[in-house]
């Protein structure tokens, strides 16, 4: 995997620098475009390089050297330093600056670089924007009244402040919510100024409305969903080896179609000890075999030291750290998918066809959770106790409710596998999703000074920052 030769482009070759968030809902969707993009130059004319935090970089090529150049034979890896390089959130507002100031340096120099060699979702995307705007103030002003309701161009409908992502309707002060608004404030102050070709990692007929208001604002190329299939190898940013896998994957074979339900939380969420206990509790309840994933590093403060995952083990459940989840969701014994709703899974799950429960926690998740259940009406969401925590019984009640006979499950279910058809027919040959992503390589092809000027601008930008 890791190769010491740098990738030298052919004449008249694009090369694309894809640069990725260090987790690995950002980085396996990262990679999937990259991939994409260099498939559709069959001739070798289209490169891609994705730049990973150092911190990722480590985990996924522990032989390799900061100074190397890695590959998996189809696109190279560089690494990008924010001058900490340990995968931590800034502490404060002096570590947030020092990193991002490193962090401009260091992508400034890899763009520079490239450079010097001659290489030259909608609906949460159109909230950020319009929450930048003017419609901040309407937004924060009304942040402690969750069903107080938001008219914003291109939604359909009205949105609850509940619904908003976490990070704008924060009002403790985090730094997490800082750091956030900061990077989506700086975003599109460069939107604004250099007027992006922006892919999004969604379908026209998931989003139609909502693509629709953004193309007014900027050029927007719909280049989802992006997700390999199941038979592709995946970036695993946790311990999975072949023994857990075939452990698990015979578990499944073994339960007949649509019977098993599947929980995860994702690779950042992490889960209380009695939460986790009440979500064990829902699923032992429900009385349906269940594939639970519960990190180490999964539950608040030091409560994995109090929690046995051994216990869990039944001869109804099975208890894994990590698994794929890509093949997991794709096999024909699952039949519902317990959910924190990143939009990486939220997407795997469109793409499976598999019914949602959302139990969403911060950032997108609130978002992605009304349009599931909302919009798209292919789930549900598990609803919080005063204290909350979704309890065990409300977990019984959500599952039973989308894996049971009435008539609202079924339409669930439906809906869940007309809108995978959807979606795989915009990622098979000649769909939506690679018509667009030749578009926008067109678009880049019609002057390749502009594009050189285009990559000068964003390398002088990030130089000035």
């Amino acid at each position: 995997m890791v190769d010491k030769e740098e990738v030298r482009p052919q004449h008249n070759s694009h090369h694309f620098l894809l640069v990725a968030y260090g987790v690995q809902s950002h980085i396996n969707p990262g990679r999937v475009l990259a991939h994409r993009l260099t498939r559709l130059g069959i001739d070798g004319s289209v490169l891609a390089t994705l730049s990973i935090p150092v911190a990722s970089y480590r985990r996924m090529f522990p032989d390799a050297t900061m100074a190397e150049t890695a590959t998996d034979g189809i696109i190279s890896y560089i690494p990008c330093s924010d001058g900490v390089d340990d995968g931590s959130w800034p502490k404060d507002a002096n570590d947030r600056a020092l990193r991002r100031r490193a962090s401009s340096e260091n992508l400034s120099a890899i763009v520079a670089r490239f450079a010097d060699r001659g290489q030259p979702p909608a609906t949460l995307l159109a909230i950020n924007y319009h929450y930048f705007h003017g419609y901040n103030e309407l937004i924060t002003s009304h942040a402690t009244d969750p069903t107080y309701k938001v008219c914003l161009p291109g939604l359909s409908c009205p949105l609850q402040i509940g619904n908003f992502p976490s990070f704008l309707i924060d009002m403790s002060g985090s730094e997490m919510s800082k750091a956030i608004i900061e990077l989506f404030q700086e975003l599109f102050k460069y939107i604004d100024q250099l007027r992006p070709k922006v892919l999004l990692n969604t379908f026209d007929e998931l989003e139609a409305n909502v693509i629709r208001e953004m193309k007014k604002h900027f050029d927007v190329f719909t280049v989802g969903p992006m997700v390999g299939s199941s038979t592709e190898a995946r970036i695993h940013l946790f311990k999975h080896d072949n023994v857990d896998k075939k452990r698990y994957m015979e578990w499944l074979q073994a339960h007949p179609e649509k019977s098993a339900v599947y929980v995860s939380f994702g690779s950042v969420t992490k889960n209380s000890k009695r939460q986790m206990d009440e979500i064990i509790g829902g699923l032992r309840q429900c009385g349906r075999p269940y594939l639970l994933v519960v990190r180490k590093d999964g539950l608040e403060d030091d409560d994995e030291n109090n929690h046995n995952l051994e216990d869990t083990q039944t001869q109804l459940g099975m208890v894994v750290e990590w698994c794929d989840q890509l093949e997991v969701l794709s096999h024909s014994a699952v039949g519902c998918f317990v959910s924190h709703c990143g939009w990486n899974s939220t997407i795997e799950a469109v793409v499976s066809g598999v019914p949602v429960i959302g139990v969403p926690n911060m950032l997108d998740q609130l978002t992605n959770i009304y349009l599931i259940e909302e919009e798209w009406g292919i789930g549900i969401k598990g609803e919080r106790n005063n204290d909350g925590v979704v309890t065990g019984t409300e977990l019984a009640r959500c599952i039973e409710l989308v894996m049971g006979e009435s008539p609202k499950a079924m339409a669930i279910r439906e809906r869940s596998k007309a809108l995978k058809e959807i979606a795989q027919a915009s990622v098979n040959a000649g769909g939506s999703a690679e018509k667009n992503l030749r578009d926008f390589i067109k678009t880049i092809q019609v002057n390749d000074t502009f594009c050189m000027d285009g990559i000068m601008s964003v390398h002088k930008a990030i130089a000035e920052n």
